[in-house]
């Protein structure tokens, strides 16, 4: 079975978990810093997709907000 998510992605995301737990890691808009893990994750993925990393396409049910 084929990986669901790339290794180039992971590292996004591994890079995105450090930087939170140093304190670091801030959110796209409102630039607060990000506490929780999921947050950090989401923006790990979403980084990596902007790198063009294999991951699958965000779910249909949330919306960007603008």
């Amino acid at each position: 079975m084929a990986r669901k998510y790339s290794k180039k992605a992971s590292k996004y995301v591994k890079r995105a978990m450090r930087k939170r737990k140093k304190g670091t890691l801030k959110s796209g808009r409102s630039g607060r810093k990000v506490k929780s893990r999921k947050q950090a994750v989401a923006i790990g993925l979403s980084e990596a997709r902007k790198k063009g990393a294999k991951v699958p396409k965000r779910k249909k049910g949330r919306k960007k907000r603008l």
